[in-house]
């Protein structure tokens, strides 16, 4: 997973390699039913060309198995890169080192490494073994290395003759929190967090959402002069009622945007709300790209056409793919 070049040349029908690297994030289906669309959605948003598609694994790693489902469909179906979530929460260092192998075992080389939250149902996270997300980007990096270090390629024409390369290295995200993360003691401890991260081993940092993009410059900014020096991608939600803007700062903790929410609170229709949420992602997209961000990170709801329209209204896309 690089920000610096596509995994390969985008497949037939799909947009050129945009000149702005972006990437989008999914949920596992909850029921059979939704698991259909949501392909349906991944080849959408694959023909578009992002840098990787990554799918969540759920608060105390529930889902996990529609989790690994999805990212085999990304890998076996698109030339996108696919990411799976790991999370501290729930896990042990056996049960995590088991599910890393799982993954690696089904062709997955890219992980975003996290603490995770606790399920809702308890107060107090079962954290197990493993205590911080540093320690999981440790874990992944080490059961890599436990493998086979080659990897064999049989060559044409020569029956029993292998080609012999090393593996490809794991690529490990981590999250970022411009506005400090809701359990932080101290305003600091959030870049503190990355630069461990970092030196344990973290190749890039996908940032929670935000709503104005100083927020995001900023942090970047306090991320460099402390010794940050792996990509800070800025993570962007379109938000598109005023339930989903209130469930996003009940579980974040993020500071009402009381200019968007009141937008979205007097507009009368669903499609108007949309296009509020549509024209907030756009500008927050061009904002941070203009400030030197290495790409845009989209969470896209198990949707395709509106983090689409985002890129296309950003100047990202110059038009949504069809089938």
């Amino acid at each position: 997973m690089s920000f610096e070049s596509p995994r390969s040349a985008p497949s037939e029908g799909s947009c050129p390699a945009p000149a702005v690297p972006f990437s989008f994030e999914l949920y596992p289906p909850r029921t059979v039913s939704s698991s259909e669309a949501l392909r349906d959605t991944v080849l959408r948003l694959a023909q578009a060309g992002p840098r990787f598609i990554s799918v969540t694994y759920g608060a105390g790693g529930s889902t996990g198995g529609r989790s690994l489902e999805i990212l085999r469909f990304i890998r076996e179906n698109t030339d996108v890169e696919p990411l799976a979530h790991l999370t501290c929460v729930g896990n042990t260092y056996a049960g995590a080192t088991r599910l890393i192998r799982e993954f690696l075992d089904a062709g997955i080389l890219s992980f975003l490494a996290l603490r995770g939250d606790p399920p809702i149902d308890e107060s107090e996270p079962f954290l197990g073994d493993l205590e911080s997300a540093a320690q999981l980007v440790q874990l992944i990096d080490r059961v890599q290395a436990a493998r086979a270090p080659y990897e064999e390629e049989p060559v044409p024409g020569l029956p029993g003759a292998v080609r012999v390369s090393p593996r490809r290295r794991v690529s490990i995200a981590v999250a970022a929190f411009p506005k400090g993360h809701p359990r932080s003691a101290h305003r600091t401890q959030d870049v503190e967090a990355l630069v461990a991260k970092q030196a344990a081993g973290a190749t890039l940092a996908i940032t929670q959402l935000f709503f104005h993009a100083d927020d995001y410059l900023a942090f970047v900014e306090r991320a460099r002069a402390a010794g940050v020096t792996i990509p800070i991608l800025p993570g962007i939600m379109p938000i598109t009622s005023s339930a989903r803007l209130n469930r996003v700062l009940e579980l974040t903790g993020e500071d009402l945007p009381s200019e968007l929410a009141i937008a979205l609170q007097v507009e009368p229709t669903a499609e108007g709300r949309t296009g509020i949420g549509i024209e907030w992602a756009a500008r927050l997209a061009r904002e941070v790209v203009a400030g030197g961000a290495p790409g845009v990170h989209l969470y896209a709801f198990n949707q395709h056409t509106t983090v689409l329209r985002v890129l296309e209204d950003a100047g990202i896309l110059h038009a949504v793919p069809t089938r």
